[in-house]
């Protein structure tokens, strides 16, 4: 089998999620040349076609169809762990300029759709979002990630809750992320590679420690107690299969984006 580009986040659960294919704790013949990248070069990254497998923001997929399949495993998908607008405590003015992870995240996305009236978003690092906001750079953020576990550290407050935001207009569990594959690729190797995933999403679940270390090698926040936050928040039964529920979200979130 020729070798796969594969490009995934560093963040805890796409680690979790991949670790054992990427570290060989499960067998599989697959031959995979791993990157790893913030999720807007991700999806900057399938924009020009380059990675074979790849993690994106379900809000960008509707450019890439033509080109890429959705798989069924590797979604982070769920209630509850929504993108987390905030701004500066005790700040009443109204809000005019956000700091976003991505143009093409779903964040965005989320973001334009509950807040229309901002005028304008500038793009930085997810992980650098919330000091920038602290800073007084734009008036609010939006936090991903690990990020959502620890704003209140900083001088910081929750202005609203993206995801909370869709429930309550859908009430279907909100699409993050999603892993895709060249249609060019045999559809039988899309299928194997698709069960594979599924199957190490199982074992991470089964043997949580096994992967601890590789996911802090590539974590941004290190402390145990946010690393299992993020994994349960962002790793569950829609990470093994969208399902019918989770089909009918990701439907949804696209016909919006069209």
């Amino acid at each position: 089998m020729k070798k796969l580009s594969l490009h995934i986040s560093p963040c805890p659960n796409d680690t979790f999620a991949f670790d054992a294919i990427i570290n060989r704790r499960i067998d599989h013949d697959f031959d995979l040349a791993v990157e790893y990248h913030d999720i807007e070069e991700l999806n900057e990254g399938v924009l020009r076609g380059e990675p074979d497998i790849s993690k994106i923001s379900y809000a960008v997929y509707p450019l890439v169809k033509e080109r890429y399949a959705l798989l069924d495993s590797g979604s982070a998908l769920g209630r509850g762990n929504g993108q987390l607008l905030v701004r500066r405590k005790g700040e009443t003015s109204p809000i005019r300029t956000v700091i976003s992870p991505g143009l093409n995240t779903t964040a965005n996305a989320l973001l334009h759709r509950y807040f229309p009236e901002v005028k304008e978003v500038r793009q930085k690092l997810f992980s650098d979002i919330a000091a920038a906001v602290e800073r007084g750079e734009a008036d609010a953020g939006v936090l991903i990630h690990e990020g959502r576990f620890v704003y209140e550290r900083r001088n910081l407050e929750l202005v609203a809750d993206l995801g909370k935001l869709w429930e309550a207009e859908t009430n279907l569990p909100l699409p993050l992320g999603a892993i895709i594959v060249k249609r060019e690729i045999a559809e039988n190797i899309i299928s194997k590679f698709d069960n594979l995933l599924s199957k190490s999403v199982d074992f991470a679940l089964k043997n949580p420690l096994l992967s601890r270390e590789f996911v802090k090698e590539h974590a941004q926040e290190l402390e145990d107690d946010v690393i299992e936050k993020h994994i349960s928040l962002f790793v569950n039964d829609y990470t093994f299969s969208l399902g019918e529920e989770g089909k009918r979200a990701v439907e949804r979130l696209l016909e919006t984006e069209n």
